[in-house]
């Protein structure tokens, strides 16, 4: 039986019975239940905090887990790294050197990524930092993997093209000198014939009599036939086409049009003396991507390499080139 509780009146100077009213009753157990629950509410984040539930255990594994999975992939994309700088140096030092073609510029393969930042959803993760740098290289590897594709498809195309280009070359001398007694002037400074001053020369000389065939070095198509009074007089101007021109002055005759095809070794023009020359000869010149280069590294088709080094001599011996 519950007990009584009673209260003291001052004003009847007596005791008399109290009782609790259902407000009190219930402010009571309002602040009971607060209290049990903030008490409930600390004791459940210490044991949290102390202790690890199955659930928060299962997802520690699982990080530590895929933490480990980055840093093993971390390893692999070096090995790739490595394995596609390996690819791109032969590409640039062999596969395009054969093919005569230029190598990929690095600022195309080593191109960023500009813009906004992509890796902005990641920069919340505990480690960020791992996350983001793996992306970012997965990134790179993948963009200089697809510009290494899209190489390889320039030098498969390249490579079925390789018996032209090696028709269109130049590659004979332009005139019949298998005694090489036509070889005369040939690349570097001489003294001009008629201004008789140190110039450069572009090209090499081959005296003739007027009238000797003169032949094409390498396939190709017939550009320019032009005549001036003056520099190369008649002249002809080959497109080989793969970065390669040749050009034929001082000529008497053509034996070509402009527009026509022409192929290694076809007679088209004969050796004369025309626009600026003292004697009849043919001047020859071979350009590579519009600059002129040294004729005489384009004659293997014809010489031995004794007949080269004999050439060579006689042509660095003239000390006067003949226009």
């Amino acid at each position: 039986m519950a007990k009584k509780k009673y209260r003291f009146n001052p004003e009847s100077l007596s005791y008399e019975e109290h009782g609790v009213s259902f407000k009190e009753r219930v402010t009571r157990f309002l602040a009971y239940f607060s209290s049990s629950l903030a008490f409930s509410i600390v004791m459940v984040i210490v044991i949290l905090n102390l202790y690890d539930t199955p659930a928060s255990k299962a997802i520690k594994r699982e990080n530590q887990r895929l933490l480990s999975q980055y840093k093993l992939m971390q390893k692999d994309l070096n090995t790739v790294e490595k394995v596609l700088e390996d690819l791109q140096q032969r590409d640039d030092n062999i596969y395009r050197v054969i093919f005569e073609t230029d190598p990929i510029p690095s600022t195309i393969r080593k191109a960023g990524f500009g813009g906004a930042n992509k890796y902005a959803h990641l920069e919340s993760m505990d480690n960020k930092e791992l996350v983001i740098n793996t992306a970012r290289k997965l990134d790179i590897l993948a963009k200089e993997a697809y510009i290494q594709s899209k190489s390889y498809d320039e030098v498969l195309k390249l490579a079925f093209q390789k018996e032209k280009m090696l028709s269109s070359i130049p590659s004979i001398m332009p005139v019949s000198n298998k005694d090489l007694k036509k070889t005369a002037s040939g690349w570097g400074f001489r003294i001009h014939p008629i201004y008789k001053i140190r110039k450069f020369h572009y090209g090499m000389d081959f005296t003739a009599a007027t009238g000797t065939d003169v032949y094409v070095t390498g396939d190709g198509t017939v550009r320019e036939v032009t005549t001036e009074h003056s520099g190369y007089g008649k002249m002809i101007l080959i497109d080989h086409g793969f970065g390669y021109s040749t050009v034929y002055g001082h000529l008497s005759q053509f034996n070509v049009k402009p527009g026509q095809k022409v192929k290694r070794g076809e007679l088209i023009g004969y050796v004369g003396n025309t626009g600026t020359s003292t004697h009849p000869h043919l001047h020859y010149e071979v350009h590579k991507n519009g600059e002129p280069v040294n004729p005489q590294f384009y004659y293997y088709m014809d010489l031995t390499p004794q007949e080269y080094e004999k050439m060579i001599s006689i042509s660095s011996n003239m000390g006067q080139s003949f226009d």
